[in-house]
């Protein structure tokens, strides 16, 4: 573990590039940043030219990967950084310059090790794209099939574990100031965070994130995942299938190729849906770059490093929120937040439906052009504070993803209402989900889960309280009564005098044998 001083020295290095691009100046004139922060940044930038206009995502490239990762986590935050920041963050890209091929070659050898040439038959030197934690290279398997191969950047592991230390520990004394800061809860922000970043630095888990998702996709019409090629793939390599098709940003590409634009916005707003709600298992970084549109129209998703989770009953509040909001019976969205735990519940149910309806309100019936679900979430996170509401960390990156959904949705057909393509899912998800022969089955389920635990509370039961053995029962033994017992007052004045008595005693004897008397 790092001392104090290194983390407050790269804080420090952290903080000068960030004055430089101007980033810091909203921290500072935020009257909700507790004052030893204010006087840090006010020290670390001491000497430094600022720019006029602040670029958050050039501060963030700058200082590093684990930082562009750090930013593009944080463009779903406003309630953090700030709606200016937040938009400025949207730009984040994760492109950096190419590692030598030499180096991925003695990667790839030494993590499988054999040659390379005994697991591909050509290999492309040449990266597809290079990103902050790994690059992809095109290549033909020894049985001649064309995959992808994603490797990891050496040393990316021991960088990122570096920089989160330092992440941890900043939150650590960030939350314990106490107020506006404890409650955002930086700390639960970092260790999902890290969370995300070590799936990410572990490829065998966005080989198996890939597969899962696969399977709860089976059905979904024009939605596909590639292969996973698992004879080549280990924690440092991924091997998948290669993907030929139109990135999905390629509108002039699309059309030449003749696709419905509008149809595959839908259809992808529908596929995030079935990720989110139904499989409770959702790809979460869908931005233009991972989305791939195939001759048939097929949307072909890529680099699973980053995935969402969410469980059946946040998937249900989920739901109904949303269908809430679609359907304006904010009172019934206000409750779920209130069941939740959401809201602490010294506040109004009635309060906080109308301050609900002062953000759902605008948006029903409008295209996405006008107004957005990233606005929408703009105003939940404004009424948070009015409502003591901490931030939910497991909803982070549904938030995040929904922004890129709409984004790319947006890019696609800018007339298309998220309310409107999401509204006949939802209903029938809740209907299939919430209806009374769903909570019939659910009932049984948990019923039938609770009779088959008894036979183990049997087993813990007589652990606990074991039989008998062999041996018969001994017989009653009679009372006899103690002296201090006897009664009350008395009895305990009775037994002082025999203790007395039996000391003396024992005094006398041993004074007629000193003596020599006995």
């Amino acid at each position: 573990m790092a001392r104090p001083s290194t983390h407050v020295w790269r804080l420090g290095k952290w903080a000068r590039t960030a004055a430089r691009h101007g980033a810091l100046r909203g921290i500072q004139n935020d009257p909700n940043t507790p004052v030893p922060v204010k006087r840090l940044i006010g020290l670390f930038s001491i000497g430094t030219v600022k720019r006029r206009e602040a670029d958050y995502a050039g501060a963030f490239r700058a200082i590093g990967p684990a930082a562009i990762k750090l930013g593009q986590s944080l463009a779903t935050r406003p309630d953090i950084v700030g709606e200016d920041a937040a938009r400025n963050l949207l730009t984040l890209q994760d492109n950096l310059p190419p590692v030598a091929f030499e180096a991925i070659r003695e990667s790839i050898e030494s993590s499988f090790g054999q040659p390379l040439e005994a697991l591909y038959a050509s290999f492309d030197p040449e990266p597809v794209g290079a990103a902050s934690i790994a690059q992809v290279h095109k290549a033909t398997t020894t049985d001649g099939r064309i995959v992808a191969v994603k490797v990891l950047r050496p040393g990316v592991r021991e960088r990122f574990a570096r920089d989160i230390g330092t992440y941890e520990w900043a939150a650590a004394h960030l939350e314990a100031f106490g107020g506006e800061a404890a409650r955002l809860r930086p700390r639960l922000t970092i260790a999902n965070f890290k969370r995300w970043t070590n799936r990410e630095l572990d490829l065998r888990r966005e080989a198996a994130s890939a597969s899962e998702l696969a399977e709860a996709m089976v059905g979904t019409p024009g939605y596909s995942v590639p292969a996973i090629d698992w004879e080549r793939t280990n924690g440092r390599v991924l091997t998948l299938e290669w993907v030929e098709g139109v990135k999905i940003a390629d509108l002039d590409g699309l059309r030449a190729a003749g696709h419905d634009l509008p149809d595959l916005a839908r259809r992808l707003v529908l596929a995030f849906l079935k990720q989110a709600i139904s499989a409770g298992f959702f790809h979460a970084d869908m931005h233009q770059g991972n989305l791939f549109v195939q001759a048939d129209g097929t949307i072909v998703a890529i680099d699973f490093g980053i995935m969402g989770r969410i469980d059946r009953r946040a998937r249900q509040w989920l739901a109904e929120i949303l269908y809430g909001l679609i359907t304006g019976n904010y009172r019934r969205v206000a409750e779920i937040h209130f069941e939740a735990q959401y809201v602490p519940a010294h506040h109004s149910v009635d309060e906080f439906a109308t301050a609900l309806r002062a953000v759902g309100e605008p948006m029903r019936g409008r295209p996405v052009s006008e107004l957005s679900v990233g606005q929408m979430l703009d105003g939940l996170f404004a009424i948070t504070r009015d409502f003591d509401m901490q931030t939910q960390p497991h909803l982070l990156l549904l938030q995040k993803t929904m922004v890129m959904v709409e984004g790319i949705a947006t890019s696609l057909d800018p007339e298309i209402n998220m309310w409107d393509s999401a509204a006949p899912f939802v209903h029938e998800w809740i209907r299939d989900e919430l209806g009374p022969e769903a909570a019939l089955a659910e009932r049984i389920r948990s019923d039938t889960e609770t009779l088959l635990r008894i036979p183990a509370l049997v087993r813990r039961l007589e652990e606990q309280y074991p039989p008998r053995g062999g041996a018969p029962d001994p017989p009653p033994l009679p009372r006899v009564p103690l002296v201090w017992e006897e009664g009350g007052g008395l009895g305990v004045l009775r037994f002082a005098g025999y203790t007395i008595a039996v000391a003396v005693g024992a005094a006398a004897v041993g004074a007629a044998r000193w003596f020599g008397l006995i």
